[in-house]
């Protein structure tokens, strides 16, 4: 079985700065695909950012510029950096892990319980 956590979401003003970890653990072999998602009420789950093994990233045009996303492979761990924080960021951020190799395969994607970050003086 894996194990997916995260902490790291919380209440901010507009302006303040946030950081989202992430941390998967059980009889991972590798993972190639880690990121965030998030969602707002009322509206559809969205891709954030996403780091693959080799290290290329990939950003939602609204975020780009203001969070950086990074993981420490041998930890199995993401991180999502969120400066500049905006009230329409405002939502619940879900880890997502793709194609996540066990022991046992064959391979699965996994979803974090989801970790709510609210934007608001």
């Amino acid at each position: 079985q894996v194990q997916v956590v995260e902490s790291g979401g919380g209440l901010v003003q507009p302006g303040g700065s946030l950081r989202l970890y992430c941390a998967a653990s059980g009889n991972i072999v590798r993972i190639y695909s880690m990121g965030w998602y998030r969602q707002a009420p009322g509206k559809q789950r969205e891709l954030v950012a996403s780091i693959i093994s080799g290290g290329s990233t990939t950003y939602a045009e609204s975020v780009k510029g203001r969070f950086t996303i990074s993981r420490d492979t041998a930890k199995n761990t993401v991180y999502l950096q969120m400066n500049s924080l905006k009230p329409e960021d405002t939502a619940v951020y879900y880890c997502n892990l793709k194609n996540v190799v066990l022991l046992i395969p064959p391979p699965r994607d996994y979803w974090g319980q989801g970790t709510q970050v609210t934007v608001s003086s």
